[in-house]
């Protein structure tokens, strides 16, 4: 992958103030059989900042994810989110705790239309039970009308308002992944774990995505992960940047500072300098 790959010239990172850390990967291990996917991985993430991890093809940078929202149990370590420390936790608990994921394959509900699919997003926020919630009667219906409106709030912020009702599967593939951002953003994560989420967009789906990804992370104060191989994406909205290489850590700081790191242009430009 070329380090130089162009920049999208997207609004650079606001003034928004970055917190404390919340979350702490430390000396994360996972193997699969005799194979390591990652080896003593440790980083940190802070609050409001977006953090990127990136690396070449089979770095380990899914399986980093997959930790973090618990669909992976790692052999070693521990992930610390808000001072809670975990060995493990399910993808269920995670989510309950205000972590979100988007995938690098969609899996979005193709023959639902755009706002039923965001709707999904909501069901851990539903409090009736599900037989309340069927006959829509009562707090039941109270309880759906609210959760409609937030997601017609996300559906406007995402500008898909002409698609709302239109089956996802209908959709060019730049929308279907901003139906799958929406569908996080409806679970109001704290942390948000984005897996490629401009992968397969051309350069303007791309200047859309990085423009949704810095409002949501300046003006919902939401913190960002995420997993990216265009470098000119990376270096324009990231903050603090993680370089995987064959499940090993080999870089980690600032854009400037990881453009520079020789072990980093080695793993990615297959050079010794």
């Amino acid at each position: 992958m070329d380090m130089s790959e162009t920049a999208l010239h997207t609004p650079a990172v606001s003034g928004r103030k970055i917190g404390d850390v919340i979350l702490e990967v430390k000396n994360i291990s996972l193997r699969f059989g005799g194979v390591k996917a990652l080896t003593d991985i440790s980083f940190d993430v802070r609050e409001h900042e977006v953090r990127a991890i990136i690396g070449p093809n089979g770095a380990g940078k899914s399986s980093m994810l997959n930790c973090i929202n618990g669909v992976y149990a790692p052999q070693e370590g521990s992930i610390t989110f808000r001072g809670n420390t975990f060995k493990h936790m399910n993808s269920r608990q995670v989510a309950e705790m205000g972590v979100a994921r988007t995938f690098q394959n969609l899996a979005l509900f193709k023959g639902m239309s755009v706002l039923d699919n965001i709707m999904t997003g909501r069901n851990l926020r539903m409090k009736s039970n599900l037989l309340l919630q069927a006959l829509r009667w009562g707090p039941a219906e109270r309880e759906e009308i609210a959760n409609r409106e937030k997601v017609e709030r996300i559906i406007d912020f995402l500008e898909i308002q002409p698609f709302r009702k239109t089956p996802v599967g209908r959709l060019p593939y730049g929308l279907q992944k901003r139906v799958d951002l929406g569908r996080a953003l409806a679970m109001e994560p704290q942390v948000l774990l984005l897996d490629e989420p401009m992968a397969g967009m051309n350069v303007e789906e791309k200047q859309d995505m990085c423009r949704f990804i810095l409002d949501v992370n300046d003006e919902f104060g939401t913190t960002v992960v995420l997993i990216e191989h265009d470098m000119g994406v990376v270096m324009d909205i990231s903050d603090r940047v993680v370089v995987l290489d064959y499940g090993k850590k080999i870089g980690d700081g600032t854009p400037e500072q990881v453009r520079s790191n020789p072990d980093v242009i080695s793993a990615y430009l297959g050079t010794n300098h």
